[in-house]
């Protein structure tokens, strides 16, 4: 049998249901992993095995006594630090909340505890989820698995790089403009955004709270669908949730004939700025698609190319509404002066200490566009783009069932490469931002090797409760290139120990 920790969750499934693996087995082998690769790696900001061994062997002793269990059951997960756990730590990659520890779980969390997957830990992230490359973690960076010297994508680098390095077989991220997708893209493995409001934001730590979504971080299409369903469904605690049902989305992702399925390619998201080899690798995609049936359309929407502007004026406006809470007071970190200490000094002195240097960015920004006289002029101006960017997905999908597009720009960069340069880094979330706009889901599916032999990402984008179709077209699409490959994309990655770029 292959190695317990390379299977897919799908197999481990499989696997545990017909007894030829125990929850704890495979647990205790995930946790062997994280020991033997994470200290190079730091994916993991803390590492619940205790716990994680506890709930294998419930599952375990369910499983032998007869009782009926989910799909996922026994499988275990790992979440990223901006969902709140109760008695594990949550720190949103900040110091400001150094040591928290949650008196309850986020809606999600308790879905996947009543499910039975064991929560291996927390993942490392972009501090508040504010930033595309894991770099601004006040924990240290996490690196790629696929080369030592680059990122794995942010804010969700941690999640990312926990399942591309088979930490974990699932993952729980988060996507603000693309910090589920564009992490997939760069280390070859499979992230989505689900609709906006499918997925409860109870108990995730607000950045944007019209834009945040969590989501499934896997190796598979099939794995993210099936990790989809536990996680999904309507949440009376989240006032955004929406009622539907959850569709059957691993029947979705087990489809293979497109034919007939109309995709328009977004001419706005290619040409100039994204690499040669991320090109390529979609054009490949899209000539594999067309083959098997599917009909390739080109589209315009003209106004993507203000989303970008607008999108980090609202994120950072509502950022610093949501941060005001981390002021020393009631909860984290409390920084007293020791001259005549004040509540106005404390603060001050609480968020100056607590919070990183890309954290105070946004919220200035925020707080500046928010002030009287500036208001209509920056915020209020990119809400009405927000409103366009809608309006073009609207015409889009009158035209298209799915849209594509390359999901990042180029491969994962060097450390350090764009740390000096905001806007250069924030030009890594171009083809991922308008789906949050719209509040669309959308889907990363590897698309081969580009320069340096480095992973590259095709995202498809579906209308809203519609998630469905990318379930189809990016189970299709991944079978048609590992037919084409020869295996999953993930069989060429490095060794993690020795030998390793």
């Amino acid at each position: 049998m292959t190695e317990p920790i390379r299977l897919s969750a799908a197999a481990m499934s499989s696997a545990l249901a017909a007894g030829e693996l125990s929850s704890e087995e495979l647990t205790r082998a995930h946790l062997d992993r994280i020991d033997a690769v994470d200290n190079d790696l730091n994916a993991f900001l803390h590492v619940s095995a205790d716990l994680a061994l506890k709930t294998a062997r419930d599952v375990d002793a369910r499983r032998a006594a007869g009782e009926q269990l989910a799909p996922l059951a026994g499988v275990p997960i790992a979440v990223k630090d901006v969902v709140v756990t109760e008695g594990l730590p949550t720190t949103a990659g900040s110091k400001i909340l150094e040591g928290w520890i949650p008196p309850y779980d986020a809606t999600l969390v308790a879905k996947l505890r009543e499910a039975g997957l064991p929560v291996l830990g927390k993942t490392n992230m972009d501090e508040f989820a504010m930033g595309s490359s894991t770099e601004t973690s006040a924990f240290g960076v996490t690196r790629n698995p696929w080369g030592r010297d680059r990122i794995p994508g942010g804010s969700g680098g941690g999640s990312s790089a926990a399942v591309g390095s088979f930490e974990a077989p699932l993952a729980i991220g988060t996507d603000t403009g693309g910090s589920i997708r564009q992490p997939a893209a760069v280390t070859g493995t499979v992230g989505v955004k689900p609709t906006y409001g499918s997925v409860s934001r109870y108990g995730l730590i607000a950045m944007a709270s019209s834009l945040d979504q969590a989501g499934p971080c896997t190796r598979t299409v099939e794995d993210a669908a099936l990790l989809h369903e536990v996680i999904a469904g309507h949440d009376p605690h989240d006032s955004t949730s929406l009622p539907d049902p959850v569709p059957n989305f691993r029947e979705a992702a087990r489809r293979r004939d497109v034919k007939g399925l109309r995709i328009g390619v977004i001419e706005e998201l290619e040409g100039d700025g994204f690499a040669p080899g991320v090109s390529a690798r979609f054009q490949e995609s899209l000539a594999q698609l067309e083959q098997a049936g599917a009909e390739i359309v080109r589209v315009s929407c003209p106004n993507f190319q203000y989303a970008l502007g607008a999108y980090y004026l609202i994120l950072p406006s509502e950022a610093s509404s949501n941060l005001a809470k981390f002021d020393g007071m009631r909860f984290g970190l409390r920084v007293v002066p020791e001259d005549h200490p004040t509540a106005e000094k404390v603060m001050a002195a609480t968020r100056g200490e607590g919070f990183g240097f890309e954290v105070k960015r946004r919220i200035l920004l925020g707080t500046y566009a928010l002030s009287a006289g500036y208001y209509d002029a920056y915020y209020g101006s990119a809400q009405k783009v927000r409103t366009l960017v809608q309006r073009d997905f609207a015409d889009a999908f009158a035209k298209v069932d799915v849209l594509a597009s390359p999901t990042a720009p180029t491969v994962a960069f060097r450390f350090g490469e764009k740390t000096d340069d905001p806007l250069a880094m924030y030009m890594n979330d171009i083809a991922t931002i308008p789906a949050n706009l719209a509040g669309v889901p959308g889907i990363s599916v590897p698309s081969g090797l580009a320069e340096d032999d480095l992973p590259a990402g095709i995202q498809f984008l579906a209308p809203a409760r519609e998630d469905a179709r990318l379930y189809h077209v990016g189970g299709a699409l991944e079978a048609l290139l590992e037919d084409a490959w020869g295996g999953s994309l993930l069989d060429r990655a490095p060794e993690l120990t020795g030998g390793a770029r």
